[in-house]
């Protein structure tokens, strides 16, 4: 170890500031996803299998939910614009913009240089879990996926039902393309319903039991047309393993909704960045 510079204290007292400064973003307008929800009727459903992942579509001014449906498990998400798949849900951005975990209220941003909203977070039944004595928080935009190459690396096993190839073959198959051509677009995830944080002594990554339970799920409004896809992780509710076949796992269920004639008159999607994109140049 380095030794201490003698302002040490002093270097180490600067007081911290929050990155970003949120207040000129759009406010979440309550009254109108609230709206949007009231009656809104079920267009299609897809039920995604244990260590498996299903892809769905949502039009946008739809709304889609994520639900428990026969055990606490908990999902890996990813969201393209269902138009390009080269404009995805960027969970580094929404962190920053956001927290390092999502609730009602909450936007997922898409990456640069779209950078606008993709969904809306417009109920979680899980919101009132907030944080615990362990600093553990609730729908993650911290970790990334699992994933074969990191469980290789660490025990020179090949595991094919990683979230990262569930999301793989998800994707192929919606494409009709090979996992090896659209391998690629598969991104840093929304840990759906997971429990995670970092821990006080050694700041490790950590994860536990999931406190999501059947009946639970998280609803968001599309802000554009989306594609997604959901992985039900192989850790089950991660109490215990990351990646195994012997962790008990559930599938779960993602619904598409349509809200009622006459919501969004007025609503349009959300549109792209206005940066200019020269760079200075």
């Amino acid at each position: 170890m380095t030794s201490q510079p003698s302002d040490a204290s002093s270097r180490k007292a600067a007081k911290p500031i929050v990155c970003y400064t949120v207040e000129n973003l759009p406010p979440f307008d309550k009254p109108f996803y609230e709206l949007a929800r009231t009656g809104m009727q079920k267009i299609d459903e897809v039920m995604v299998p244990p260590r498996d992942a299903g892809t769905f579509k949502v039009p946008a001014g739809h709304l889609f939910r994520i639900s428990s449906v026969e055990g606490s498990q908990v999902g890996d998400l990813n969201l393209w614009n269902a138009h390009d798949l080269n404009e995805r849900f960027f969970s580094g951005k929404t962190r920053q913009l956001h927290a390092s975990h999502l609730t009602t209220g909450d936007r997922l941003w898409s990456n640069l240089p779209s950078l606008r909203p993709m969904a809306t977070i417009t109920h979680d039944t899980l919101d009132w879990y907030g944080w615990d004595e362990d600093g553990g928080g609730v729908h993650d935009v911290i970790g990334t996926r699992c994933d074969p190459y990191t469980n290789y690396m660490l025990s020179g096993v090949d595991y094919h039902y990683c979230c990262h190839s569930n999301l793989t073959r998800a994707l192929a198959a919606y494409t009709g393309k090979k996992p090896a051509v659209v391998e690629h677009h598969i991104h840093d995830v929304l840990n759906v319903f997971m429990c995670t944080g970092f821990t006080l002594d050694t700041h490790q990554y950590f994860m536990k039991a999931s406190p999501v339970r059947p009946g639970d799920y998280i609803e968001f409004f599309a802000e554009i047309d989306l594609l997604g896809a959901l992985s039900t992780c192989p850790g089950g509710d991660c109490s215990s393993s990351h990646s195994d076949d012997t962790t008990p796992c559930y599938p779960l269920h993602v619904e598409i909704f349509k809200p009622v004639d006459g919501v969004l008159e007025n609503w349009q999607p959300a549109t792209r960045s206005g940066y200019s994109k020269t760079h200075g140049l």
